[in-house]
């Protein structure tokens, strides 16, 4: 059911948190995808690897960003319940009573709610989800067979997008380290709802690269590598996997062209190999231990020479493995805006201060 794109933008104000001390953590393994074998692409997402994009500047108040879990999940809740004429969400894991009890309610008053939900890895999980909302007359599909949706994007009266690295899960929100990003440039909104059209109608699509969207399996690899390796100063880096050899590979050459790069994780012994390899070329690891009493990285972000000339980050549903670059469909958002640079980073400079040092 595709739409015509709205021109009326919704502005949003900026919110974020910064992370002060170690909550409980969300189990990990509960966010797949990436780490597994890499699917074979289906007919609707497009594999071609593109160049990446230059990051646009966003005009003023485009963009604006939630550090979670401080922010809290509230503001997302609001715009669900906010919508006028349409709600779009991707989701490769919902399992949120909230959430999907306000998008029944915005259908029942006469909102256009559609939702796609991954089935390649998560239809167990998401089942429950699907049967609700389809009983209360969302329109909801799974998303086509054969790829995984590892992307996470709600999108408002087709003026407003949140680009997460955050499943929708309820019991992860407390104690899971994730960023939304609110965007409301309309060139990135447009191209999030003909992507969306497409995915909903099972069609294939080549994304477009709107402003400074991160797409997989179409640009993310470059995109990515643009961030590192025009680093001149520093990189901060937080992802739930290390396990694409070009990403590590890229990281380790910024180190030792004398870049600080620092690198904060949840342990996990799967990685162990790439943080030695790393860490013998000068990136300094961080981790935190994979317990309930501590804080889970879910996020995936990286900030590039943070508070200097050139500054740019990316923050998105990408992990870094071969599955999640190159196969699965993914969201994210290479960015130059000070806002959103600002808030990431702070957070990531916390999560790596309160984090013990690797050690092999």
């Amino acid at each position: 059911m595709p739409r015509t794109v709205l021109t009326v933008l919704a502005g949003v104000a900026l919110v974020f948190g910064l992370s002060s001390c170690k909550v409980t953590m969300a189990q990990p393994g509960t966010q797949p995808a990436s780490s597994s074998p890499a699917p074979a692409a289906s007919s609707s997402a497009a594999a071609t690897p593109a160049p990446a994009p230059q990051p646009a500047a966003t005009p003023a108040g485009g963009l604006s960003v939630l550090t979670e879990p401080q922010a809290g999940i509230g503001p997302v809740y609001r715009l669900i319940t906010g919508a006028r004429h349409s709600v779009d969400l991707t989701m490769y894991e919902l399992r949120d009573p909230k959430a999907e009890a306000d998008l029944a309610a915005d259908a029942a008053r006469g909102v256009d709610v559609r939702v796609i939900l991954d089935r390649n890895l998560e239809q167990s999980r998401n089942t429950g989800t699907y049967d609700y909302l389809a009983a209360h007359h969302v329109h909801v599909v799974w998303a086509p067979a054969g790829t995984t949706y590892h992307q996470k994007t709600l999108t408002i009266d087709d003026a407003t997008s949140v680009v997460m690295t955050l499943n929708m899960v309820t019991e992860d929100y407390p104690d899971t380290r994730d960023f939304a990003v609110i965007d409301t440039d309309h060139t990135d909104v447009a191209a999030i709802v003909a992507t969306f059209d497409a995915d909903f109608s099972g069609h294939a699509v080549h994304p477009p690269d709107g402003a400074d969207l991160v797409w997989s399996p179409t640009n993310a690899e470059a995109s990515l590598l643009a961030v590192i390796r025009g680093a001149r100063h520093s990189l901060a880096v937080e992802n739930e996997e290390m396990d694409d050899s070009t990403v590590t590979s890229a990281l380790a050459a910024a180190a030792r062209r004398g870049v600080n790069v620092t690198v904060t994780m949840t342990a996990d012994s799967e990685w162990d190999e790439a943080f030695s390899e790393l860490a013998r070329d000068g990136v300094h690891i961080r981790l935190y231990p994979d317990s309930s009493h501590s804080l889970y990285i879910h996020a995936k972000a990286i900030v590039a020479d943070a508070g200097l000339p050139g500054q740019q980050a990316f923050v998105g549903s990408q992990n870094f493995s071969v599955a999640s670059l190159d196969y699965n469909r993914e969201l994210g958002i290479r960015t130059t805006s000070p806002a959103v640079i600002g808030a990431v980073s702070s957070a990531l400079t916390s999560d790596y201060a309160h984090a013990a040092p690797y050690s092999p």
